[in-house]
């Protein structure tokens, strides 16, 4: 688990971290629990089989899960497996409120999965460790941690396959603020900023006319931190950002697609187009400014010319004839 960025303090139980993880074997006869916030866990390559006090989670690509607060988990893998993680200090996810929208869209509540209690009873050498005040701890246990027989309540860890995911979209002129693909977010005492807002980019059709369809250009008050799970980002289909790759647009930073994007948007035929199945991005979007890690600094993936995605776009405007 690598930390990237970052805002607040856990010991305050404000503000949030985003890690990447990389996996290559499974966690045996280990376990781990956060006492410093909840995980949201992105996979990006490979299943997770995780195991949790209240039984598995079989978390794969397109798929999402959240490890509360205190729960102690370990992953399973058959492979190779990577992905980000998102930890929120303070508060926890819940579902966007709809609005005018009504009682159906976005991410519905049936729609995610809790795990069934999975009993193991084993003795032997068991290591718990966990993170406390931003600190790593461990101990030794002669038991399985795993050993809960039975759970009831709504503290759980849960799933969410984000094919599932019930896209709301313009069918006139124009699109919406990004935050109509929130899928789960954490608000704040502010009313209209989140702590985090997690949304996503799937595919869907796009039927807007007399419009630019890829997002505008813009500036706003969130820090937005980007990742791609996979295919091609709609802004960004001049290359540089991969699946596994990330991108991070600070409060107030101007920030928009690609030229190559902007140029093919600009001359279009606007018919409906649907965006590819396999494709989606997502986002970290948060009220606080984000820290990067001096390990995210000296990241030899570091795209230090990135700025350059935009320097070809060319001014088209042309201001009416004075009479």
């Amino acid at each position: 688990l690598e930390t990237y960025a970052g805002a607040g303090d856990p010991c305050m139980k404000s503000g949030i971290a985003i890690h990447y993880y990389r996996c290559g074997s499974s966690m045996r006869d280990k376990s781990f629990y956060n006492a410093d916030g909840d995980f949201l866990i992105v996979p990006q390559e490979g299943a997770l089989d995780v195991q949790t006090e209240m039984g598995w989670l079989y978390v794969s690509p397109g798929e999402i899960c959240v490890v509360q607060r205190g729960i102690a988990f370990a992953v399973h893998v058959s492979g190779a497996s990577r992905g980000y993680v998102c930890e929120l200090y303070g508060g926890h996810f819940q579902l966007p409120d709809l609005g005018p929208i009504g009682a159906n869209g976005l991410a519905n509540p049936r729609d995610f999965q809790t795990p069934v209690a999975a009993y193991e009873r084993r003795e032997g050498a068991f290591r718990k460790q966990f993170k406390f005040g931003g600190r790593l701890f461990e101990c030794e246990l002669r038991h399985s941690p795993f050993d809960v027989v039975a759970w009831h309540g709504n503290y759980a860890p849960y799933k969410y396959n984000l094919s599932h995911y019930v896209a709301m979209n313009s069918v006139t002129v124009d699109h919406p603020d990004p935050s109509i693909f929130t899928v789960l977010t954490c608000p704040t005492n502010e009313p209209g900023v989140a702590a985090l807002d997690f949304v996503i980019f799937p595919p869907r059709w796009m039927v807007a006319e007399h419009t630019f369809r890829p997002p505008y250009f813009h500036r706003n008050l969130m820090s937005e931190w980007m990742g791609l799970i996979g295919g091609v980002y709609d802004a960004k289909e001049g290359g540089g950002f991969v699946p596994g790759g990330a991108s991070l647009h600070s409060c107030m930073t101007p920030h928009g697609p690609d030229s190559t994007t902007t140029k093919a948007a600009s001359e279009a035929t606007l018919e409906p187009v649907r965006y590819p199945d396999g494709a989606i991005a997502f986002m970290f979007e948060s009220t606080y400014v984000f820290k990067v890690t001096p390990h995210a600094l000296r990241s030899k993936e570091l795209q230090a010319e990135y700025f350059e995605c935009w320097q070809d776009i060319k001014d088209t405007f042309v201001p009416p004839k004075k009479e």
